[in-house]
């Protein structure tokens, strides 16, 4: 059987067959069927991304068990009858594929590399298929990529002859997670991307083929980087904005039709008065914290040194969202830059 071969499982008291092209999304159970060598899936990290990724997955009918290192977080899927797992390599040895979403890339190394960790056991792995969707730099998913490479599978099998890797790191944030609605940004080999496709598209609506192993986690940064310059950049016009006499809420009238249109304006606006159901009208509570996009910012300057790449910009970026942590303002959302880094006033 190939990867885009044909297999049954029953769903209910039917029993159907499967294709790629049969495997759909659904919401709350499972409308189609689910390929065999993806039924079982390990999940590791139950964070406030991980946990409802995980449940998404369950919701689509696949059998997932769990693992972190937070007991309290396990025990949320516990109560619930979803097994649980006691280390990483507990989790490989009952999943044919494994995803990971960790907070850093010193934890994807422990999950892999560590004691107890999935690249364990001798180098002869279960599962067929792994993914992580941490936000890393790119060369911890090469490295992890080129460890697995020297990896076997316990068993051959007709689909996979070596286990494969994909980095597969995502964007939307918390409330996509919840819903389903994530995109995932993919590296690795093309034939596992395609293999792969529904078990993501249970979790996220966008997938998106970036290349070669590392290449997901290189969009990731990039793609973190251009939204942290575009934030400060259209809370520093409408600060300004503000010392000149205009409003803000003109200020974005105008931008949204103009050459200045961009997420941070239209979707995500920093400024508290002009838009309902952001951070920035609750206090700069929920959303993407400050502390990591300094994260995601260091992971960038990191990676564009280590090709001898100069990022004035991003650089600069790296700074002020240093200085708003360092000054308390760590766990609220990264649009708090135009009141706490630009003294900008809310809109009356």
């Amino acid at each position: 059987m190939g990867l885009g071969g044909v297999g049954w499982r029953r769903v209910g008291s039917k029993v159907q067959g499967w294709g790629w092209k049969n495997c759909v999304r659904s919401h709350g159970f499972s409308s189609a069927a689910i390929p065999s060598h993806m039924e079982s899936v390990g999940f590791i990290g139950l964070g406030n991304m991980g946990s409802h990724m995980a449940r998404n997955l369950i919701n689509a009918g696949y059998r997932v068990s769990v693992h972190d290192v937070n007991e309290s977080a396990m025990k949320r899927f516990s109560d619930d009858g979803i097994p649980t797992r006691q280390s990483p390599l507990q989790v490989s040895e009952s999943s044919d594929v494994v995803i990971t979403m960790l907070p850093s890339s010193s934890h994807v190394l422990d999950v892999y590399n560590g004691r107890s960790g999935l690249l364990g056991n001798g180098g002869l792995l279960g599962p067929w298929l792994y993914i992580d969707s941490s936000t890393v730099d790119p060369q911890t998913s090469r490295k992890i990529s080129m460890d697995m490479s020297r990896c076997n599978l316990k068993e051959k099998k007709g689909y996979a002859q070596k286990p494969m890797m994909l980095d597969a790191p995502v964007s939307g944030g918390v409330p996509a997670a919840e819903a389903g609605t994530l995109t995932f940004m993919v590296g690795g080999l093309e034939e596992a991307y395609v293999a792969a496709k529904p078990l993501l598209l249970a979790m996220g609506k966008k997938l998106i083929y970036c290349g070669g192993a590392g290449n997901g986690s290189a969009a990731k940064i990039c793609n973190n980087m251009a939204m942290a310059i575009s934030m400060l950049g259209v809370s520093e016009a409408f600060a300004l904005g503000q010392n000149l006499g205009i409003k803000a809420s003109t200020l974005t009238d105008i931008f949204n039709c103009s050459s200045a249109r961009c997420w941070s304006s239209d979707t995500y606006n920093p400024v508290p008065g002009v838009m309902a159901g952001v951070p920035s009208s609750r206090n700069y509570d929920g959303g993407f914290t400050s502390k990591l996009m300094a994260k995601d910012l260091d992971l960038a300057m990191a990676s564009a040194s280590g090709v001898g790449f100069k990022c004035p910009m991003g650089s600069e970026a790296l700074d002020i969202y240093r200085k708003l942590c360092d000054e308390g303002c760590d766990v609220k959302d990264f649009s708090c830059a135009f009141r706490h880094y630009y003294t900008g006033k809310d809109e009356k």
